[in-house]
């Protein structure tokens, strides 16, 4: 967890100040400002979100507080997991950390194979740390590297805030819900379901879900 002080938001335009690279990820139809706006509007946990915990079995939700571009260091390399959002949220289960992976129509990036082509020692540490904590074994170069340090990082806030469950919950913006197939795959490999809460070798329970707020834009 990195150490630094937060200040309340008065609007989604403060957001942008938090993202790599602002002129070009800050427009309409883009995740980054459909995600502001969309938790801005919200005034709490969004609603697709509670429909998401309450179907896996989470009662109550309420949205303690949510961090916008929120970086999780891992091992391994100098760049973190850096979440859309990341929600520390309370249930009468328990508490909850999320990992919010915000989607239009933008893919989730280089698979694994691609990620790890001519790899560092470093990525090799990174990728060593990721499949441990996922119980991940055989061939996983086809799975999107996105997706296993984004759940990850949700693992080890998870750990950080001594919460019952982690979640890594993808948050579309498209009606079409493009690159899913690439979520159900990742599943499939981690032996989870979508939206039902499983554990992964670390024992720390997890849930893996598709969200879709009712707002909806196509970039």
């Amino acid at each position: 967890m990195i150490g630094s002080v937060y200040i309340p938001t008065d609007s989604a335009e403060d957001w942008k100040r938090f993202l790599a690279d602002p002129e070009k990820q800050w427009r309409s139809g883009y995740s980054a400002k459909e995600t502001a706006e969309h938790w801005e509007r919200s005034k709490g946990l969004p609603r697709d979100l509670d429909d998401v915990l309450r179907n896996a079995g989470f009662e109550n939700a309420s949205l303690l507080l949510a961090i916008p571009e929120w970086k999780t260091p891992l091992p391994g390399g100098r760049r973190e997991s850096q979440s859309d959002v990341f929600a520390l949220v309370r249930t009468e289960q328990g508490l909850l950390t999320i990992a919010v992976e915000a989607k239009v129509a933008e893919p989730f990036g280089p698979t694994v194979g691609e990620w790890r082509r001519k790899a560092s020692d470093g990525k090799r540490e990174r990728l060593k740390y990721l499949k441990s904590l996922l119980g991940l074994t055989g061939d996983i170069d086809g799975l999107r590297y996105q997706l296993l340090h984004r759940t990850v990082s949700s693992l080890i806030e998870a750990d950080n805030f001594d919460a019952c469950c982690a979640a890594m919950i993808v948050q579309s913006f498209h009606p079409e819900a493009l690159w899913r197939d690439d979520v159900e795959r990742f599943l499939d490999v981690i032996n989870l379901k979508m939206g039902q809460v499983g554990k992964t070798k670390s024992g720390k329970p997890l849930l893996v879900a598709w969200s879709t707020p009712a707002h909806k834009s196509c970039a």
